[in-house]
């Protein structure tokens, strides 16, 4: 039984999320991997995501991330990793952070008691996270966590991104969705990644995008003009109430105060970050 508010702890996820996320829409982190003779950026994502897991293939990457073509992985993976280790993809990974967190929340924000306050909260929040199951969670826990308060907020983010990600694939598999349905169903929510962005990013075709939206129709879930159908909103809802449950651990450690707290700073963080251009404008949409 939990002991928070409905929704308190998928609300907190949701404000400090884009703590980490923003990492993945400015140059900062391309730039250090270029700096290392990695020019590639489409590589860079995967370099970066991945490194915790050490010279990870493109298989194991494709089964981990679960919605990017496995084509589009093996064009970057493992060439990527003759040129930048991935010892050394994390320290780049870091020193981006620190870049793109100073720039989108100020020095003002990074240098508060605040911050240090989100991150020691958001760090006893991970101590309730569990290995098994989990291999992107697992790999990001055995990193140390860095000494500054904003980069401590920043793994901890990263912590709580892989192990919430981890078990929605759960629910995915067990839903019988495969990574085009996945996106195409979440797309038709309004909240999901714009069809714009899927297909820029995740290796998809025009043509594989639509016919996972045909298999979306023919299930049920989706309208003729791909709208969620009453079947389609009660799965959408049903994944992701289960990923809560499957993810209620770390919340349920920090309690109700400290959930509500790390809400509220997070909240603040992540509003300042979009508010400076931290993210797309288009990035999420139905079209």
């Amino acid at each position: 039984m939990t002991t928070l508010p409905e929704l308190a702890a998928r609300r907190c996820y949701s404000v400090v999320n884009p703590l980490h996320s923003a990492i993945y829409f400015a140059p900062d982190f391309g730039q250090e991997l270029a700096k290392l003779g990695l020019e590639d950026s489409a590589a860079g994502y995967f370099v970066g995501r991945a490194a915790p897991m050490g010279r990870a293939t493109a298989g194991t990457i494709t089964a981990t991330f679960f919605n990017f073509s496995h084509d589009l992985i093996a064009r970057h993976i493992p060439a990527a990793w003759d040129v930048v280790s991935p010892e050394a993809a994390l320290e780049a990974r870091l020193r981006a952070a620190d870049s793109v967190l100073r720039r989108v929340l100020g020095e003002d924000v990074i240098a508060s008691k605040e911050m240090a306050e989100a991150a020691e909260l958001a760090l006893r929040a991970t101590e309730a996270c569990s290995r098994p199951a989990r291999p992107l969670y697992a790999a990001h826990a055995d990193l140390p966590v860095p000494d500054a308060p904003h980069l401590a907020l920043w793994h901890a983010a990263t912590l709580l991104r892989e192990h919430r990600g981890d078990g929605h694939l759960m629910t995915l598999v067990s839903a019988e969705l495969d990574p085009v349905e996945a996106l195409a169903s979440h797309t038709a929510t309004g909240q999901g990644m714009s069809t714009k962005w899927i297909l820029r990013t995740r290796g998809w075709s025009a043509e594989q995008w639509e016919a996972g939206r045909q298999r979306l129709r023919d299930r049920g879930v989706l309208t003729a003009d791909n709208e969620l159908t009453e079947a389609g909103e009660q799965l959408r809802q049903h994944l992701e109430n289960e990923t809560d449950r499957l993810d209620a651990a770390p919340y349920e450690h920090l309690g109700a105060e400290g959930v509500a707290r790390l809400t509220e700073l997070a909240t603040a963080f992540s509003t300042t970050a979009r508010e400076n251009g931290a993210f797309p404008s288009d990035l999420r949409g139905k079209s």
